[in-house]
């Protein structure tokens, strides 16, 4: 299970995204490591792995617009950076089962979102670390050490957008789903900050269910070390269990989380999504419960890890703090099977976010009526070559500020790994 403690260095609020990634530090174990740009032909990024450090950046960029609708029809140009270190204390003779993650990450250009008249972003990545920011920041400073084979313990500077995974709609928003409604539940968005502070451990026995808990800084700390506000305002609990499933002798997941967050809430503005600073009135504390699942339908018979099939989400949040009260999707997704495109991979979804009754009237004195949003999304991962990926996307909004009309947005995604 020495994976499993690498792996936690990737993945956050529910590290246990897959049964056997082949390279425990890579975020999405479908790729290998070889697919880089600027790979050497002396293999010195292979030599660094082996000798204890692995190097991962990559850059997404999107050229999409609003087509219809919305509130103004429009494309733009927007991207992420994304650089990542994984060092293995094994390997540089430090500790065995110790590793450390560092990333850095940073957003250009514009989005769409002002456009459609939605909160749900439909390229997520191109949002954060901040959404009206192009600064550089540094979102883990991340260190988990394997105890057993079956207990890790983790601590430091993390992000959470690794949470809530899913075989077939998650990715960070660049491999697979652009939507933010595909790429994690928006039901955590009141009480779970991008990049905190915090600890945690992981029991993941070889067989059977993993569950994992968390204690992190309340608040949103991106653009600092987060050290000078630690436990200011509170703290977030969050804990969850993901068991596997052999529904109709094919893989697939179950997880079930929830999380509590005790600080004091007077807005809504939050991290993950760009709602309006509207005032509330004055609540401590606030919670979620979550649940998602994927099912492998199809499997590749030489390689078990590809294949296709549903996947679905769910959530509900307390109404007096959580804009969306409620959410919802289901969709079907994953790899292209046959021999001329192994790498292509696919997805079609749908979701429904529940507006707040008790928040909604905050929100419609200020901007107008509001409701329920929905979504689709429909994408086709095109493996130009194992470093460059294409992904044309087409998705049709049904905004939460009524006074914007339903949007189709169409455009372009564009993933190159260094």
């Amino acid at each position: 299970m020495r994976w499993l403690a690498a792996g936690l260095c990737c993945w956050l609020v529910d590290p246990l995204a897959a049964e056997d990634p082949p390279q425990p530090y890579l975020e999405e174990p479908q790729y290998e490591m070889a697919p880089h740009l600027l790979g050497s032909q002396d293999g010195f990024r292979e030599r660094l792995a082996d000798a204890g450090v692995t190097i991962l950046a990559d850059n997404t960029g999107f050229y999409i617009g609003n087509t219809n609708g919305g509130f103004a029809q429009a494309f733009d140009y927007a991207g992420h950076g994304d650089y990542c270190v994984i060092a293995d204390g094994g390997k540089l003779g430090l500790r065995d089962g110790l590793y450390l993650k560092l990333r850095a990450e940073h957003r250009y250009g514009e989005t769409i979102v002002g456009n459609v008249g939605c909160f749900i972003s439909p390229t997520l990545i191109a949002d954060l670390p901040v959404y009206d920011s192009e600064e550089v920041y540094l979102t883990n400073v991340l260190l988990t050490q394997e105890l057993s084979d079956a207990f890790s313990v983790f601590a430091g500077k993390m992000d959470t957008l690794d949470g809530d995974m899913n075989a077939f709609a998650h990715g960070r928003g660049k491999t697979q789903f652009s939507n933010m409604g595909f790429v994690f539940n928006p039901i955590v968005g009141a009480t779970v900050p991008y990049s905190t502070l915090g600890a945690g451990f992981v029991i993941h026995p070889d067989d059977g269910p993993m569950a994992m808990v968390t204690v992190l800084n309340s608040t949103d700390t991106t653009a600092t070390s987060g050290f000078d506000t630690l436990f200011n305002d509170g703290l977030l609990l969050s804990a969850a269990v993901r068991v596997p499933t052999t529904l109709f002798d094919r893989p697939g997941h179950q997880l079930l989380g929830g999380t509590w967050n005790s600080r004091t809430y007077t807005s809504i503005a939050e991290a993950y999504i760009p709602y309006p600073d509207v005032a509330i009135p004055t609540t401590r504390g606030s919670w979620c419960l979550y649940w998602n699942f994927d099912q492998f339908l199809v499997v590749d018979p030489a390689d078990d890890t590809r294949g296709w099939g549903p996947f679905g989400r769910a959530g509900i949040a307390d109404p007096n703090t959580s804009p969306i009260d409620a959410f919802l999707s289901f969709g079907v997704g994953g790899n292209v099977l046959g021999r001329m495109r192994r790498n292509d991979t696919f997805g079609v979804g749908w979701y429904w976010a529940s507006a707040s009754p008790e928040i909604g009237t905050l929100i419609t004195s200020q901007f107008g009526p509001v409701g329920d949003g929905q979504g689709i999304e429909c994408f086709y991962n095109y493996a130009l070559t194992p470093a460059v990926r294409i992904t044309p996307d087409l998705q049709y909004i049904v905004p939460t500020l009524r006074s914007a009309e339903p949007a189709l947005i169409a455009g372009v995604r564009a993933l190159v790994s260094f």
